[in-house]
């Protein structure tokens, strides 16, 4: 298992950061306050939680580090820091985004920002490495981070918008390399589709019976990110 060379790694960020953005371009005010599919958050609570992901970027490409890496793109996700207090982290998000005037105003940060953080991984040494969350990672391990991160929030958003586009199909396809390298030596599940594996991995959906039956004692794996 490995990851795309570097130039598909930015290709793949900037379909996942281009693909939300499609989904909440168009969005009035009201349609941004839906339910999403973080409990207690709604679209635009969401989307400025993710934007905090392409604002971290912009740092860390900016800020070069010295290796070797503490983690790649897959143990990243069993070794990064906590957020500490997740209700904490709810509630800040709730109030910052209830800080801005309209939800569209969450919108265009996200929409700038996203282009930014897309350019500049672009723009770095694919051989060098950064550090971000107390971490030091290569840059594409770092990226292809990025990218898992919004391939599952984008599927966050459209929870109450069921005509909005799907995540790019590259892009959702690293972050399913990174949900299977999470699950261990045996993989995921063969019968889950795609969507399956992002949904039940993230812990968005429950196991069945099932998957209870197949996965056996690596149930207790899941969910392999949150």
């Amino acid at each position: 298992m490995g990851l795309p060379a570097p130039a598909a790694l930015t290709a793949a960020l900037h379909a996942a950061y281009t693909g939300v953005t499609a989904v909440v371009a168009e969005l009035d005010d009201f349609d941004l306050l839906l339910p999403s599919g973080c409990r207690g958050w709604t679209v635009c609570d969401l989307l400025l939680h993710l934007s905090l992901d392409p604002q971290r970027a912009l740092v860390a490409l900016a800020t070069p580090a010295a290796g070797p890496p503490d983690a790649d793109y897959i143990s990243y996700f069993r070794v990064m820091p906590g957020s500490g207090d997740a209700i904490a982290h709810a509630q800040w998000v709730r109030r910052t985004a209830a800080a801005f005037s309209r939800p569209s105003g969450i919108v265009e940060r996200w929409t700038e920002t996203a282009a930014a953080a897309g350019y500049a991984a672009g723009q770095a040494d694919p051989t060098g490495f950064i550090r971000t969350q107390s971490l030091v990672l290569a840059v594409p391990d770092f990226v292809a981070t990025l990218v898992t991160e919004a391939v599952i929030h984008h599927l966050d958003l459209i929870v109450s918008l069921p005509d909005a586009p799907e995540p790019d199909p590259e892009a959702a396809a690293l972050a399913v390399s990174t949900m299977d390298g999470l699950a261990g030596s045996d993989g995921l599940p063969a019968h889950w589709s795609e969507r399956e594996a992002l949904l039940k991995g993230a812990g968005r959906e429950e196991l069945t019976d099932e998957d209870l039956a197949v996965l056996g004692d690596r149930a207790a794996l899941y969910p392999l990110l949150s």
